[in-house]
């Protein structure tokens, strides 16, 4: 996109100059707490009352006996397609979507209007927090938003006796998260790794983090994530710190590290899923990216490379939940069940390249596509993950702090 999206931040500071509040008046008066994003205190500083809600103070009604319909969100290059010809017209489909509406009668409306997790909870915070419908029965959201959601009563709790291949199928390690740990309110859709991209059309290989923020050939020509957990992670590791196990000290040396970065002009912007166009165009000619999405745009650009860096892969999970007034509730869960077939999901991850979590896709992949049985972007072993971490969990106060400090930086 061109712009940055806006940050919950830059949404209340505009709120606070209709009265005359300039933003570092704004700032220097908000407390830390106040400023915790989708905290009751934050939403009602924007007029919105009863950001946190519960089971009993947002009752939803499911409809789907009557309605026969999953309006599903998830974000873009994240599910298979195809091109077949209806009356002679060319027309682009989603076989394994075709497919549950053949098996269910039910008819899904597939929005990928999901392309940064903090953009999309602005976009949709406001009627959650007022116990209202967002007009969607699955979200697909990374672990960090997906707790903070949860943790805000804005979810639904799922019936796991219509999820007999979630309960069945489920990968051990995805199992138990700590922010939902029977997964009562969420399933995981695709789990993946974020590293390097680079166009070798425009750019020699890029094999560092820290090669990518420095080499002159490459500035003002790449791009960093506007997730702070993927980006700060990198940062984290370039000034010798733990992503998993870090101070704050650290983390501010590594933010000041990132302000260095973007004050000599190295970074062009911050993106979500929407650095593929502006790589492939050769307006980026590298930038930290996500690993299904390179995977997908190698197959219409072979100059597009994937690289792991030097300081390791991060590691995530995106999960799809049902929001508080979502209507379709058995909908949505018959349709997160149907993904945890092993060979629908063998087909899903054959075109999105993103780990699958769910048992028996490996062996699926046998009859699916033999050659990627063995890759390790999809199926990864020990010793892959062993070059892998995660961003250290965080309390809300620390992580509302933190992202203000990186948001601040960033510009957005």
């Amino acid at each position: 996109m061109a712009q940055h999206p806006r940050s919950d931040l830059d949404i209340l500071v505009a709120a606070a100059r209709r009265q005359g509040v300039s933003r570092r008046g704004f700032l220097r008066g908000a407390s830390i707490s106040a400023l915790a994003l989708g905290t009751p205190g934050l939403l009602a500083a924007c007029g919105t009352e009863g950001a946190q809600q519960t089971a009993e103070s947002c009752v939803s009604k499911d409809l789907s006996a009557q309605e026969k319909v999953v309006n599903f969100s998830n974000w873009p290059e994240y599910i298979d397609v195809a091109t077949k010809r209806v009356n002679g017209q060319k027309q682009t489909v989603i076989p394994t979507l075709q497919e549950f509406e053949q098996q269910t009668g039910l008819e899904v409306t597939y929005n990928t209007d999901i392309n940064d997790n903090a953009e999309f909870f602005a976009k949709v915070r406001n009627q959650l927090a007022a116990c209202e419908p967002i007009g969607r029965d699955i979200v697909t959201m990374t672990d960090w938003m997906a707790a903070r959601m949860i943790g805000l009563g804005w979810m639904q709790k799922l019936d796991l006796a219509n999820m007999p291949n979630v309960e069945a199928n489920l990968l051990p390690n995805l199992s138990s998260p700590g922010w939902d740990p029977d997964r009562e309110y969420s399933v995981p859709w695709q789990s993946g790794f974020t590293g390097i991209a680079y166009n070798a059309k425009y750019a020699d290989e890029v094999g560092s983090m820290e090669e990518l923020l420095t080499r002159s050939d490459l500035t003002g020509k790449v791009s960093l994530l506007s997730e702070m957990g993927d980006t700060m992670g990198f940062l984290l590791k370039i000034v010798g710190a733990d992503p998993e196990d870090f101070t704050e000290d650290e983390f501010n040396q590594a933010i000041d590290q990132l302000k260095q970065y973007v004050d000599s002009g190295q970074i062009r912007r911050f993106t979500g899923n929407d650095y593929i166009r502006d790589l492939n165009a050769g307006n980026l000619v590298a930038c930290e990216a996500w690993s299904g999405d390179v995977m997908v745009m190698q197959d219409s650009n072979p100059d597009i490379k994937w690289v792991i860096p030097e300081e390791g892969l991060s590691l995530w999970s995106d999960n799809m939940m049902v929001p508080n007034k979502a209507s379709h509730k058995a909908n949505a869960e018959k349709l997160m069940n149907y993904y945890y077939d092993p060979m629908v999901a063998a087909e899903l991850a054959a075109w999105v390249w993103y780990v699958s979590p769910v048992e028996g896709a490996r062996e699926a992949m046998e009859k699916v596509d033999p050659a990627l049985v063995d890759e390790p972007l999809i199926f990864p072993d020990e010793q892959f993950l062993a070059d892998t971490w995660a961003f250290m969990g965080l309390d809300e106060k620390t992580r509302t702090k933190y992202e203000t400090d990186f948001n601040q930086v960033i510009g957005s």
